[in-house]
């Protein structure tokens, strides 16, 4: 072990102790350190939905004590006698998966995010709102310099997810693509569309966010319920990317793709999505979904957001108001992102 890692016997957190309990200081010995695991002492942790989601046990899988946090930016404290490619101080990003077996076809396809044993990083282990937490040296991805880390915690989530789309699906810059939903993940779409060279229209279901849509890069502005609105736009989209969580008229959504167009989902809609096959035949249109990106999709979007300079917007708050923090998010006033500064 090098002489300026950093060991500590006892990690502490904020935790839930029960489903939708407020929470409070824990600590807890998280055990050996891994041979392909990396340490990270975290600066900055950003608050996703699908925190909020475990600490109310909403998909019946958390285990208590909690701690959330997917969202991690922070810097290398100890190496794994096995783990590769980074270097002690190094500042990295963690996002919602920790590891994967790092064998299997989907992994060595470079798919690691389908791999059937990923591990998630707050499934069954805890996560960021802490002052450590660790990974599989895979998953921990060097931050650029070019990017301020205290804004940079929702790209390794939220940015990930609507990223990822564009490469899977070869999104090409003359493309006319929609965003549906302009929140955490749809703000963050538009302006990497926009950076990509796309025409891009923002669909929302109140037109008040007209001018912060293209503030943010749309070109365009359509109510995402009026049903007028969307035939006068129809046949004329090649992507279109749902963000939103709420349940639409998919229909009128796929009548705005043209040909051999895709509708594709990262935000998790509550209803089963009624469309009729003869919605997708004769056009030849796709309705498909993915999670977040592959590890080597997340290098490829922090080298495109440095590059374009392209963070998500974020409220800040400090680790120790992480409670009022969480409140901010459950009133629906975040935006777009939360972040906690765990220096604070």
């Amino acid at each position: 072990m090098s002489e300026t890692e950093s060991v500590v016997d006892t990690f502490t957190g904020w935790a839930a102790l029960a489903a939708g309990a407020p929470l409070q200081p824990h600590s807890f010995d998280p055990g050996p350190l891994g041979a392909e695991e990396v340490e990270v002492a975290v600066e900055f942790c950003g608050i996703c939905h699908s925190d909020q989601s475990m600490i109310d046990n909403d998909w019946g899988n958390a285990r208590f004590p909690f701690i959330p946090g997917h969202e991690v930016v922070g810097r290398v404290v100890r190496l794994g006698a096995q783990a590769r490619g980074l270097q002690l101080g190094q500042r990295v990003g963690i996002g919602w998966y920790k590891s994967s077996c790092m064998h299997c076809s989907s992994c060595m396809d470079g798919a690691h995010q389908l791999c059937g044993k990923v591990r998630t990083t707050i499934g069954g282990s805890n996560g960021g709102f802490a002052d450590r937490v660790r990974a599989h040296w895979a998953w921990a991805l060097p931050l650029p310099e070019g990017l301020e880390p205290s804004l940079a915690g929702p790209l390794f989530c939220g940015g990930s997810t609507v990223f990822a789309p564009l490469l899977e699906h070869d999104v090409r810059p003359t493309d006319r693509v929609g965003v549906v939903g302009i929140g955490g993940l749809g703000h963050l779409a538009l302006r990497f569309l926009n950076a990509w060279g796309c025409e891009v229209t923002a669909f929302t279901s109140s037109l008040s966010k007209q001018d912060e849509a293209k503030r943010l890069g749309a070109h365009k502005v359509v109510a995402s319920n009026d049903s007028a609105a969307l035939k006068a736009i129809a046949g004329s989209l090649d992507f279109l990317l749902v963000t939103a969580s709420a349940d639409l008229d998919w229909n009128a959504l796929l009548g705005t793709l043209r040909g051999k167009g895709q509708l594709h989902f990262v935000g998790i809609v509550p209803s089963a999505i009624p469309v009729h096959v003869f919605q997708l035949i004769p056009q030849q249109k796709g309705l498909s979904a993915s999670p977040v990106g592959s590890p080597r999709h997340m290098a490829t979007m922090l080298e495109f957001c440095a590059r374009h300079q392209i963070v998500p917007q974020v409220e800040l708050f400090p680790m120790s108001q992480v409670n009022q923090a969480l409140d901010h998010l459950r009133s629906g006033k975040a935006r777009y992102r939360v972040v906690l500064d765990a220096s604070r």
